[in-house]
């Protein structure tokens, strides 16, 4: 702030003629048109190299969830509860994949580091939202392995299609409401620091630390949101297989039990493959002060890319009927000699 006085007048008119001077205000400032991505900060000559797995990645997921949906979709004795959530759980991670996994393959081979304003609040819905359902469908798969296991004669008739269905709209829509506020709470945040994000793409607690105002109420707020989504999924899935080994452990012989344990073995290594840089990215972001940028970056990119990539592979190879599903569809389409 500025003061303006007068010269050659009394001490009493000087004072009376002091006024305050704003400096200009320029609202581009405030709300820029667009964000700048910088990629991986630190490791910007490596990019190029880096791009490669992710590119190979990214196609594998492509390949692998569109086939996982094709196969479940043409064989009628795959329409069980265990592969439509499955079938949920791949459009979720392609579209978290297709989300982020372009753009930053545009900024590695580009140097496309630009996104607009409202492209970058729907890529911070689009990736948390589907991360949110991601955790859901996880949720009811754990559901549907603790029916099959602990009240095996009642699984078809608790998990209809109807309930099925309905389970999965209402994972839909928790992680619709509940990370909606998220591009508008941005939205009105003002940007006066900086629209240069240490990033590969946008993610609301890095726009949250470029914004220059107070952001604890909207810290606690995404705080909340992720504890009652990924957290209370995260318990409720552990308290679900503490009841099924529960159960597992009172079977009357060991192969029974390595048999009942097999049919979950998919579901726990997809978990794992999830949860794991989940939780270190989220901790890390709030918490991880002198964890480094480029460390927390690239666990965050493994956390979108990985699981959708994992996923199909996992259930594809311990799944006997998605796997004999694979194969006869290739022998098929093989030509005759």
């Amino acid at each position: 702030m500025l003061f303006v006085c007068f010269r050659g007048k009394s001490m009493k008119e000087k004072l009376k003629h002091l006024r305050p001077v704003m400096p200009a205000y320029n609202k581009t400032d405030v709300h820029p048109s667009t964000f700048i991505l910088i990629g991986i900060p630190g490791l910007e000559a490596a990019h190029i190299w880096i791009s490669i797995p992710f590119c190979v990645g990214y196609l594998l997921a492509l390949l692998g969830n569109c086939s996982l949906l094709f196969i479940i979709k043409t064989d009628s004795s795959l329409h069980e509860p265990m592969y439509l959530f499955l079938c949920m759980l791949a459009v979720a991670d392609l579209i978290v994949c297709t989300t982020a996994v372009p753009k930053l393959l545009s900024i590695f081979w580009f140097h496309d580091r630009e996104i607009h304003f409202e492209a970058c609040l729907i890529q911070v819905f689009l990736i948390h939202s589907c991360s949110t359902m991601e955790s859901g469908f996880f949720l009811a798969m754990a559901f549907d392995r603790y029916v099959a296991i602990c009240n095996p004669l009642r699984h078809s008739a608790i998990l209809t299609h109807a309930v099925t269905w309905g389970m999965g709209l209402a994972v839909v829509l928790r992680g619709t409401a509940l990370l909606s506020p998220h591009p508008f709470l941005l939205r009105w945040l003002p940007y006066c620091r900086t629209n240069v994000l240490s990033h590969t793409y946008c993610e609301f607690m890095a726009l949250i630390k470029i914004a220059c105002a107070e952001t604890r109420v909207l810290r606690a707020y995404s705080l909340a949101v992720a504890f009652l989504t990924g957290g209370v999924d995260f318990l409720l899935i552990i308290c679900s297989y503490v009841l099924i080994l529960h159960t597992v452990f009172h079977l009357p012989s060991k192969d029974a039990r390595l048999k009942t344990l097999g049919t979950c073995g998919s579901h726990v290594c997809v978990i794992l493959v999830s949860y794991t840089p989940a939780f270190f990215s989220f901790l890390t972001h709030r918490f991880g002060h002198h964890v480094a940028a480029h460390v927390h970056i690239f666990v965050a990119n493994i956390y979108l890319l990985v699981p959708p990539m994992v996923n199909p592979v996992i259930y594809g190879v311990r799944t006997k009927k998605i796997r004999d599903r694979f194969l006869k569809f290739f022998s098929a389409s093989k030509p005759l000699n």
